[in-house]
């Protein structure tokens, strides 16, 4: 009897002439899994930002009375803005102000001094430059706490006690040296052969610092300004320290207003603070894709 051969079948084609292949799923150390550890932790970190924020917002909506005697985490029973109005009756608007011209009179000088600065650095050659660069450095190792006492002499001593620009010089010298580290290293991510085009066509370097390199590095920016209109706007020991009257009281300051000699009203305190970080929210959702931008830049190297 004669023996057949079986011969292997194709896969059929199918429409388009495409093989049609069997499907097979990967099993193994490389599976996807999910990572329900990582996952428990965001929803922890969630909570943790959170749960104080909600606090503070359904606090300053009660009662000094209400306040005692509720629960502190359920919302208030009968919601009420008299906080905000008593916040917005003590000068909050002075204060408010203040504060927008301090950290402003801040940010932008410091901004413009770090950016010609780190451009010099990175742009520049000598070794003046190089002595700069590790000065600046020198300056991220000084506390602000160990200086406050000269600071406060040398105040006193120009005449400018109890004044706005006594905040703003001390904010402006503390800002520059983080700010040109984190310029210079973002700037020395700008291709040469940009510098090297723009040179061959003529262009200064003051006209490559502001057209080429300010635009390159423009994530950068917003950033660092970000970064320390939030420590100006926040501070509480330059004002405490250098300032006195009323008429020089900034945001952090002003929660004193509502602190008695025998209570604090804890929901003004809160209304204060809630008014405070809404100009912080604004510039964040203004600003939200140029800031995560510059913090995430650097990530994919």
């Amino acid at each position: 009897m004669a023996s057949t051969t079986q011969l292997p079948v194709p896969p059929a084609p199918t429409a388009g002439g495409i093989t049609a292949s069997p499907v097979t799923r990967t099993k193994g150390p490389g599976r996807l899994r999910p990572n329900f550890l990582g996952g428990l932790g965001g929803w922890l970190w969630l909570a943790i930002i959170i749960v104080p924020i909600y606090y503070v917002v359904i606090t300053s909506f009660k009662n000094q009375a209400g306040f005692f005697t509720s629960n502190p985490m359920l919302p208030a029973t009968d919601p009420t803005l008299d906080n905000y109005k008593l916040v917005l009756e003590n000068n909050f608007v002075r204060y408010f102000t203040n504060s927008l011209i301090v950290t402003l009179g801040t940010v932008l000088p410091a901004l413009l001094v770090s950016f010609m600065a780190a451009y010099a650095i990175v742009r520049g050659k000598g070794r003046f430059l190089g002595l700069t660069n590790n000065l600046f450095l020198l300056g991220l190792a000084i506390p602000l706490h160990a200086t406050i006492i000269p600071i406060y002499w040398m105040i006193t001593r120009a005449h400018m006690y109890d004044t706005l620009l006594a905040l703003i010089l001390p904010s402006v010298a503390f800002a520059i040296p983080v700010s040109v580290l984190i310029l210079s290293n973002f700037m020395r991510d700008v291709p040469n052969e940009l510098f090297e085009s723009m040179r061959l066509d003529g262009c200064s370097d003051w006209a490559m610092m502001w057209r080429l390199a300010l635009p390159m590095t423009k994530p950068a920016v917003i950033t660092v300004g970000i970064y320390n209109a939030l420590h100006v706007w926040n501070g509480f020991l330059f004002p405490l320290i250098l300032t006195q009257s009323p008429a020089t009281r900034v945001l952090p300051l002003s929660l004193w207003t509502f602190q008695g000699e025998f209570s604090v009203n804890i929901p003004a305190i809160l209304a204060s603070v809630v008014l405070a970080t809404l100009p912080l929210l604004v510039v964040y959702v203004v600003a939200r894709r140029q800031l995560l931008s510059g913090l995430t830049a650097g990530f994919s190297k």
